[in-house]
């Protein structure tokens, strides 16, 4: 047994002492249940743990994380994730969390073959398909990645608003709000990018669905 795998299940022993110590019921009571106000589809990066960045106890986020945080129509998982999240637990607010320096966002910007990977990048590769005029016109390469990055995560949350399961929720009245982040690995600080969407009227005609 290696010595980091012993390091984490010491480390947890700790975390559960430090949890009692303080509150002997602290794990009877959220064993009881869960009610969090938010969703959170953020990156699958291990630099960007969800919880840590807003302070958020155990039991305040319900999280769903993939590669470059893609609201992918077909992805069974994610919409099984927003279905529940959204009709069963009733959030009030889902943050699609990009993230500055993102592998899957830079992937798609080249043309290297990675393996299987290849096909999930190929969604982010349709996003910068949208927007070439624009990124291309970025000289610095820097630049254009994290302009990428920004340009990704609000066209998740646009998809996000398009799927039936937040439109249904919209139409019968419920209180959610989709919003758009990027997070920066080397400051800790998140981005609002002010795309906040509440209403199926907020949509392109098209979108907007008779349900």
């Amino acid at each position: 047994m290696s010595n980091f795998y012993k390091k984490i299940l010491e480390n947890n022993k700790k975390w559960v002492e430090d949890k009692l110590a303080i509150d002997l019921n602290y794990f009877e009571d959220l064993a009881k249940g869960q009610k969090p106000p938010l969703l959170w589809i953020g990156c699958s990066d291990s630099r960007v743990p969800a919880n840590e960045i807003i302070g958020a106890k155990p039991g305040e986020v319900f999280v769903h994380r993939n590669i470059a945080n893609m609201v992918v129509h077909s992805d069974m998982n994610m919409l099984s994730v927003l279905d529940y999240a959204v009709n069963v637990l009733k959030v009030k607010h889902v943050i699609v969390c990009g993230h500055y320096g993102c592998g899957g966002v830079k992937a798609a910007m080249g043309n290297d073959s990675i393996g299987i990977i290849d096909n999930w990048i190929r969604h982010i590769k349709n996003v910068y398909r949208l927007h070439n005029v624009y990124l291309d016109s970025i000289v610095d390469e820097t630049e254009r990645f994290n302009a990428f990055v920004e340009i990704n995560a609000k066209e998740q949350v646009f998809d996000l608003s398009r799927t039936s399961i937040v439109q249904n929720a919209w139409k019968n009245g419920q209180d959610l709000t989709l919003h758009g982040w990027v997070y920066g690995l080397n400051s800790g600080f998140v981005t609002d990018l002010n795309v906040n969407v509440s209403s199926n009227n907020e949509l392109d005609e098209v979108y907007q669905l008779n349900l």
